[in-house]
């Protein structure tokens, strides 16, 4: 029987982003099922009703829930090669460790530096700016996170590059000259088709936010 397998996702998500890299490294077919999440379909309040959040992955009617857990679903259940989480269970805990990093720390300091002004707004770039830099210490000289393989931790921070334009406009600051090897990093990433045709443009992604913004300040 062949598996079925639908994706409940928007297309700006960074995060929905990382399960369809996945999705594409393993080469696996499945239904998209665009979102709108100021109008959540009867479907994503069903599969997911604790957070009624996208993205959720649903493999043969049942949901998975949260794009790091959904990840890893996705390399257990589908798990001829390329596998993207390590094989050592210490790296592997490394792995999950900076894919929580990323997930508690990059979108609520980009959000809060978005929606503050003045001081304050300047201290979260600072801080937003203060995470890029650990993540390329972490690098290090490695050409992915996974070493010589892309992997996990790879999947979990590239979908923000195309978000590091909108970032740089609304932060006023240049990840070229704040991260030069992270950015060195993310094109990398790009060489490969499962990123580059995955990730929205960035003037896309900005129009979006600068919509989104214009709707809360017209409330």
């Amino acid at each position: 029987m062949a598996d079925e397998v639908v994706l409940l996702d928007t297309w700006a998500s960074m995060f929905g982003m990382r399960v369809r890299i996945a999705l594409a490294e393993k080469s696996v077919k499945y239904e998209l099922k665009e979102e709108n999440l100021r109008d959540k379909s009867p479907l994503l309040l069903q599969m997911n009703p604790i957070h009624k959040k996208i993205p959720v992955l649903i493999h043969n009617g049942k949901p998975i829930c949260e794009s790091a857990i959904i990840v890893q679903y996705i390399d257990e259940v589908w798990n001829h090669n390329p596998p993207l989480m390590p094989s050592d269970p210490y790296e592997r805990a490394q792995a999950r460790f900076w894919v929580d990093y990323i997930d508690k720390k990059v979108y609520d300091t980009w959000r809060k530096m978005w929606l503050s002004s003045g001081e304050e707004h300047e201290t979260w770039k600072k801080e937003l700016i203060s995470i890029f830099k650990q993540l390329e210490e972490t690098l290090g000289d490695k050409p992915f996170y996974g070493g010589d393989t892309f992997g996990f931790v790879d999947v979990g921070l590239i979908p923000f590059y195309s978000w590091f334009y909108t970032f740089e406009t609304y932060g006023n600051f240049k990840m070229e000259a704040e991260c030069p090897k992270l950015m060195a990093w993310a094109k990398r990433c790009m060489e490969r088709e499962t990123v580059s045709k995955t990730l929205p443009d960035e003037k896309k992604v900005y129009a979006y936010i600068v919509g989104i913004k214009k709707a809360l300040e017209s409330k």
